[in-house]
């Protein structure tokens, strides 16, 4: 039984007015990036990584280009260890990644993890200790004064050891579970942790502000960071970094609020893997920027690949409406939506625009090496004439007439509906093909002669059913013209042709395909449709009418 009255807001609003983001529209620079996926994602993981799959996944992201990268926590495991000293000995971080390293604000895992660091190019040590009022009062049971001094006291130990050891260090540290901290005593922690630390121009210090759980709407949060980015001392050699969770869903807002109010860094995961409901998206959160025109400075040009690797290493799935990233995210089975979309495509190709507008799709999905056919225009029972018509155009080069796609995309329907399956760009061409193709039955021709005189032609036109040949002589404006009257001759039928068209399929040179389309209207008003092709348009044509009579014949 649910009961709401048990609940209550856990956090603190920072105090005062800290509005200044809300004047911002758009994040207007990518972040620095920290990846937390070896880490924060490792460790959520129903079967953690081995070495090797660590390994595999740590150069996915240096090949997307994280510059920082949390390889782990080496206090916590020899697997944790191993995977750092491999790193190391192995010559595997590049001049520019620096690694990061986690550790409790405890004398012994930061001693080990200083050990873990030896012959490291270059690292982040990042200390942590939750200083939120439940933690406070429930886990830990200590004063304001007695959390902040263990802070303090971890802050003189990597300061301590750091002098120590050889090697490049920096330094994090993060008031854990910030979101159900005080504001005013989150400040108090950071701003003693960075008496002791003394950033200035040559050693940045990273004070990590992270939603350990999250307790409140986003813009909460963004106040919050704002405050605190106005108030921390040495601001100018302080990167303010966040780390998002996802418990209440609003992860990448909780993100996208913040760099608004200030903040400078970001640690999250791809896909959002991560504790509980998962890390903070930075794939969402760096093609959210792409779609504004900003640089991410991450590379993911080749999405299918990533989640490929992600989904080996981790064993998790990539959600089908995962943003960006899944299988469905640019698919568009509505007809509506198929129209549009193509139409898009089309304008975008006439007016040669670089700029990418195409209604429906956030970005274009070349970009990420998705595909138009595979990933965007999607065939069911669902879908209009404007994706199938669009498919047909793409991959077989066939433009047809706004009725004659409408009348088709009935027929794919029907398919799809009654074979419960979506149906692929293949299988539209071969719907096309077996309704309205070059149909020679019952009735073919099987020669044509023509003579032409100003304003008018004739025709010697062979017809032939069930094997039986008849010739006869037509007149007509046009060559078109003079096979219909022929047919009508010889059939008896009584139609009317309301619709042609023609265009070439492969080019302007002499070996190109026509294609011709013809729509007939019977008596009741109805329309029966026929495609031809033939290097000549002539035989095109014919061929275009012959199909249409003989569907009309059969009454499709």
């Amino acid at each position: 039984m649910m009961d709401a009255s048990k609940y209550s807001v856990g956090y603190f609003p920072a105090p005062g007015r800290h509005l200044k983001w809300v004047e911002k529209d758009h994040v207007e620079k990518a972040p620095a990036w920290c990846s937390v996926d070896l880490r924060d994602g490792n460790q959520s993981l129903v079967i953690p990584m081995s070495l090797e799959e660590k390994l595999k996944f740590y150069q996915l992201l240096v090949d997307v280009g994280f510059k920082e990268i949390e390889v782990g926590f080496p206090a916590a495991s020899e697997t944790e260890y191993e995977f750092l000293r491999t790193l190391i000995e192995r010559d595997m971080i590049p001049a520019d990644v620096t690694v990061q390293v986690l550790a409790q604000c405890r004398e012994h895992i930061i001693r080990k993890t200083f050990e873990a660091c030896k012959g490291a190019p270059g690292a982040i040590i990042h200390i942590y200790n939750s200083v939120s009022k439940a933690q406070r009062e429930q886990v830990f049971r200590k004063s304001k004064e007695e959390i902040r001094q263990i802070a303090v006291d971890g802050a003189r130990l990597i300061k301590k050891l750091a002098a120590e050891y050889e090697g490049n260090f920096r330094f994090e540290y993060s008031p854990e579970s910030f979101t159900g901290t005080e504001p005013e005593y989150a400040l108090e922690v950071c701003n003693a942790v960075l008496d002791v630390l003394e950033p200035s121009a040559d050693n940045n210090v990273i004070i990590n502000l992270p939603v350990t759980v999250e307790m409140s709407l986003p813009h909460v949060y963004a106040s919050q960071i704002e405050y605190m980015c106005e108030n921390l001392k040495y601001r100018e050699h302080v990167t303010v970094s966040i780390h998002p969770h996802n418990d209440r869903g609003t992860g990448v807002a909780d993100t996208e609020l913040a760099l608004l109010a200030g903040a400078d860094r970001v640690e999250g995961t791809l896909f959002g893997n991560g504790e509980r409901t998962g890390n903070v998206d930075i794939i969402t959160l760096a093609m959210n920027m792409y779609s504004h025109g900003v640089d991410p400075r991450l590379d993911f040009s080749d999405m299918p690949a990533i989640a490929k690797v992600y989904q080996e290493c981790t064993r998790m799935r990539v959600y089908e409406r995962t943003p960006y990233a899944g299988a469905l995210v640019f698919a568009a089975f509505s007809g509506s939506h198929q129209d549009a979309i193509a139409k898009g495509m089309k304008w975008r190709e006439e007016k040669n625009s670089k700029q990418w507008t195409v209604p429906y799709i956030p970005i274009d999905p070349t970009d990420i090496n998705r595909t138009y056919d595979a990933d965007v225009i999607r065939v069911n029972s669902q879908s209009g004439k404007g994706g199938i018509g669009y498919l047909l155009e793409q991959h077989y080069g066939y433009v047809l007439p706004p009725q004659m796609r409408e009348h088709l995309s009935y027929l794919c329907k029907g398919v799809s509906d009654h074979e419960h399956r979506e149906l692929k760009a293949g299988d539209v061409w071969e719907i096309f093909r077996r309704h309205y193709f070059n149909h020679d039955a019952p009735v073919s021709i099987a020669d044509m002669h023509f003579s032409h005189w100003t304003g008018e032609s004739s025709a010697e036109i062979t017809f032939s059913r069930d094997g039986v040949e008849t010739t006869l002589q037509a007149e007509g404006n046009g060559a078109l013209d003079v096979i219909s009257n022929a047919l009508k001759a010889y059939t008896g039928a009584d139609y009317k042709l309301r619709e042609y068209t023609e265009h070439s399929i492969q080019g302007a040179s002499s070996d190109s395909t026509a294609a011709a389309y013809i729509g007939l209207e019977r008596e009741n008003g109805a329309m029966s449709w026929g495609v031809g092709t033939d290097t000549d348009i002539i035989r095109a044509s014919a061929h275009a009418l012959l199909s249409a009579y003989n569907n009309m014949v059969a009454g499709d």
